[in-house]
């Protein structure tokens, strides 16, 4: 079991958002403990991040360093995200956090829950699903490795960061897609009669729906919108903005 009061964050996209959400983040990490007893970052905590055998990327050093502290403490458990899911065993090893690149299964309470970032499953546009297969690819992440770190972040900053990129809060093509993710948390539920929490991101729009048989679907929101995080327990939810 993680814990029984999780508190959720994601879509941080730290590296290329202003440098007071990195440390309004940093803050949120050190009060972590006064909301809930465990921590889950849901993806996207970089706007991008890669693991080398032995570097690690600069700008996310503190940040490590925070989350380590913070795991002497309490549970801690990371989804990659589409912009950072390439942390290799890193987040395991060094931080000795749960680690899933794609999805974890946890258990908050009694409650059996699911954590996905939540890309790939609801974006209809042909470019990103096609990069998201290439991306996913293993023979993607060995040539990737063979790159000087400063070289690989310029390919990032030039070529993959417009693709990828997702900064929009709000708009037309967000609530198609948060739309689309409820439809597939209720396809999901229903697809499994034992789960009774569904954690999503990616879409930045904060969503908490009580299901049938009080099953509960939640998407944080974005941090880098307003600061944006959720705790949710066994017997119930709630959608916060933290305060720095």
């Amino acid at each position: 079991m993680i814990g029984t009061t999780l508190v959720v964050v994601a879509d941080a996209h730290l590296g290329t958002v202003p440098s007071d959400a990195t440390d309004a983040f940093l803050a949120f990490l050190q009060r972590v403990p006064e909301a809930g007893d465990a921590l889950l970052v849901n993806g996207d905590l970089f706007d991008f991040w890669f693991c080398w055998r032995h570097v690690m990327p600069r700008h996310g050093f503190h940040v490590a360093a925070a989350l380590a502290q913070l795991r002497r403490r309490l549970p801690v458990a990371i989804v990659g995200g589409n912009h950072d899911r390439w942390g290799d065993d890193f987040w395991r090893r060094e931080i000795g956090a749960e680690w899933g690149p794609r999805e974890l299964r946890l258990q908050l309470g009694h409650r059996s829950a699911l954590a996905v970032h939540g890309d790939a499953l609801t974006d209809t546009r042909p470019m990103s699903r096609a990069l998201n297969r290439v991306l996913a690819a293993p023979v993607t992440t060995t040539l990737f490795r063979q790159l000087h770190p400063d070289t690989a972040f310029r390919l990032v900053q030039r070529v993959l960061d417009p693709m990828l990129g997702e900064e929009e809060t709000a708009g037309p093509r967000l609530e198609a897609s948060a739309r689309r993710q409820l439809a597939w948390a209720e396809a999901r539920f229903a697809a499994e009669p034992d789960l009774g929490v569904l954690l999503m991101a990616h879409t930045h729009q904060p969503a908490l729906h009580v299901l049938a048989g009080e099953r509960r679907y939640l998407n944080p929101g974005a941090w880098f919108d307003g600061y944006r995080f959720a705790v949710i327990t066994d017997h119930g939810a709630e959608l916060r903005q933290f305060t720095p």
